[in-house]
């Protein structure tokens, strides 16, 4: 197996990785945080909260490996927009890691919460709403993170025909979609997980698979790979 066709296979396993982790850590801990009695249903279900954690953490990961993988293949291309999605990227997972902390932060307050009772109620309250939303704008700031470290690199993938350009223009249209609504939800226009909000995300959502697919079954364009590696020879 070439160096590049590795490549393109882990890259390929990352996205769905990242992908996965990310929808699983949303199935254990929206119905808990969206909860009106969070804080309670937090401490009681700790074991789950913690599980939904370390998929975001995974996600958040995977989400730079990508990048990181990425980055040897398309510097030759354009080295400034592929060192740009990376820090994008790592921007993201950093922001992730920032809301699994405050995740955390919840439970223990949570716990505290559960066994102080009714006196601190209100305080407790209070900063669990300020720590749901400084998780909430910790992930919506990486989500904002990604969608920028993906418009540079599937604007690379366009220019360089490394994947056929229908995935990496449909790549670079869902990247706006979600950027778009990202401002949206920052604006406080609706709400991450409304109707448009999914529909919005949904593009990327899909197209990330899809080019997953095709990495692992097919890599990255021997051609346009060659056609770089001639110029260079003969530069």
């Amino acid at each position: 197996m070439t160096s590049n066709r590795k490549t393109a296979r882990i890259v390929g396993a990352l996205f769905i990785t990242a992908t996965v982790a990310g929808i699983l850590s949303v199935v254990f801990l929206r119905p808990i945080l969206d909860a009106p009695d969070y804080l309670i249903k937090v401490s009681a279900n700790e074991n789950q909260v913690i599980i939904g954690g370390l998929f975001e953490l995974i996600m958040a990961v995977a989400c730079v490996g990508i990048a990181i993988w990425l980055y040897p293949i398309l510097k030759k291309h354009n080295e400034a927009l592929a060192l740009g999605s990376v820090g994008f990227r790592i921007i993201e997972g950093a922001l992730y890691i920032v809301a699994v902390t405050g995740l955390l932060s919840l439970l223990t307050l949570s716990q505290e919460f559960v066994k102080a009772g009714a006196p601190v109620a209100s305080n407790s309250q209070t900063l669990g709403t300020l720590l749901l939303a400084a998780r909430d704008w910790a992930g919506e700031l990486g989500m904002i993170a990604f969608c920028l470290g993906a418009l540079m690199y599937y604007y690379i993938f366009y220019q360089s025909k490394l994947i056929p350009r229908f995935i990496s223009g449909w790549g670079f249209l869902g990247a706006a979609l979600s950027l778009a609504g990202g401002l949206f939800v920052m604006f406080g226009l609706y709400s991450p997980f409304s109707t448009i909000g999914i529909l919005l995300d949904l593009p990327i959502a899909v197209n990330e698979m899809v080019l997953a697919v095709w990495l692992i079954v097919k890599g990255f364009n021997p051609s346009a790979i060659a056609s770089l590696s001639a110029k260079t020879d003969i530069n």
